[in-house]
């Protein structure tokens, strides 16, 4: 009982930081995963970048005595090579997790395709390394939030198979387990074709907090599940990164923790945007959950404080598009700075629409902002294309029953770009002030 009524408040807590949006009927999970006997056979594989040239091979065994071994070489059944790494578990009340294991392998070829055995023993599996370094070079990122584990999970994860991604940016909002620790299994179970393939790139949402004061830290689950290169970028917290791909330097921002000007991670992000060198990486990118620009009625205000502590370092930085979820529904804004259209600005884009059970956000504001060009509520992914140092393209694909349906389109051109007129050094001459007033609900 006592357990049912705390989990009952942090549910009420959270609820109450949403605005007067009234959620369509929650949908069912996608399925759910029964335990079985004890083994050392590897469940809920992914891979993450883990620094030049690595990557973090991350997954579960029942069994405790399973080693935290990866063998791996180019050849199929051929390993060249074994790295040793960490694990670790958790429990959550009644529940006991497996152990979690993480394994940095490396150093590795560009552009290259790896096969890898976890623990010495069982399934192959398989993954390709992105492109090289430099400012020329192209990639291709999909990116997702707020994905869940539902019938439409499966047909965004089907689409994103589809695509010919390179690296997967996620918004957080992973599993919704919503404190019921057996769908973080059943989400890892889930996600473990396409996880296991690519890396995916990670930062949490509110879904993933699962804290209870005094009780249960938060995050218990994800940290231990979703290792990302936080100490690789100079960070103390799992919850915000960057790394950087290709010609591409992406901050991995957190929008439920500290983030005002004494917390560790705005001092983080000032020490990393000093590093960020716009010849080598002309491409420069965010990632956090709670949107900073938004017209939908759903969850207005929720991103207002981080964005007045924060836009003013993106802006004077140069920051090209923040990717953000929360709200299932998609939107994009023009460049935008202080509420205004602005040609230096950034691009925000809301993309919180992977296919969650509790529906999408039907409700947009009646006046479209200025800011706004292009707003729809139905699930879907999005494809970020850079093709060269100065120019990406941006496309929202639809999930319409089992096609993905090409519905927003447009090109980028990078603010590093000589032809963007809004150079990096230019842009600490403008007085910036990190103080905004926050926008009233509903306008």
């Amino acid at each position: 009982m006592l357990v049912t009524m705390l989990l009952s408040m942090a549910l009420l807590c959270e609820e109450a930081t949403a605005a007067a949006y009234v959620r369509p009927p929650a949908r069912p999970n996608l399925m759910l995963f029964a335990g079985g006997k004890k083994s050392i056979q590897p469940d809920q594989v992914h891979v993450s970048l883990a620094g030049p040239n690595r990557m973090r091979v991350s997954w579960m065994t029942s069994s405790m005595t399973a080693p935290s071994t990866v063998h791996y070489g180019t050849t199929s059944q051929q390993y060249t090579a074994i790295a040793s790494g960490v694990k670790k578990s958790y429990s959550y009340f009644l529940y006991k997790s497996g152990q979690m294991h993480h394994v940095v392998v490396g150093p590795l070829l560009d552009n290259t395709t790896y096969y890898y055995m976890c623990g010495g023993s069982g399934h192959e599996f398989k993954f390709t390394t992105p492109p090289p370094a430099g400012p020329d070079v192209p990639i291709k990122f999909a990116v997702v939030g707020d994905l869940g584990q539902t019938g439409w999970t499966k047909s965004t994860l089907e689409h994103i198979e589809n695509s010919n991604y390179n690296v997967l940016l996620f918004a957080g909002d992973l599993s919704y387990a919503d404190y019921y620790q057996p769908l973080w299994d059943s989400f890892g179970k889930l996600v473990t074709p396409y996880a296991s393939a690519k890396p995916w790139m990670v930062t949490q949402g509110n879904h993933d907090i699962e804290g209870i004061p005094y009780i249960v830290d938060p995050f218990r689950a994800y940290n231990t599940r979703w290792q990302m290169p936080y100490s690789e970028s100079g960070s103390d917290s799992n919850q915000f990164y960057s790394f950087e791909t290709a010609g591409v330097h992406v901050l991995m921002l957190a929008s439920y923790a500290d983030f005002d000007e004494d917390s560790s991670q705005y001092k983080w992000l000032q020490a990393d945007l000093a590093r960020v060198d716009r010849s080598r990486t002309p491409w420069l990118i965010a990632v956090l959950h709670a949107p900073w620009y938004n017209s939908n009625a759903a969850h207005q205000l929720n991103g207002d404080r981080m964005m007045a502590a924060m836009e003013s370092l993106l802006y004077e930085a140069r920051v090209d598009l923040v990717f953000a979820g929360h709200v299932h529904a998609y939107e994009r804004m023009t460049r935008v700075y202080l509420m205004k259209r602005d040609p230096c600005g950034i691009i925000h884009i809301t993309i919180g629409d992977g296919g969650n059970r509790e529906g999408l956000a039907h409700s947009f504001l009646d006046e479209q902002p200025e800011w706004s060009m292009y707003r729809e509520a139905s699930f879907g992914h999005g494809e970020l294309d850079m093709v060269n140092a100065t120019h990406a393209r941006w496309t929202w694909h639809r999930n319409d029953d089992d096609e993905a349906v090409v519905a927003d389109d447009i090109w980028i051109t990078s603010l590093s770009a000589p032809e963007s007129q809004c150079s990096v050094s230019s842009s600490t001459k403008r007085g910036v002030s990190n103080r905004r007033v926050l926008r009233p609900l509903g306008t």
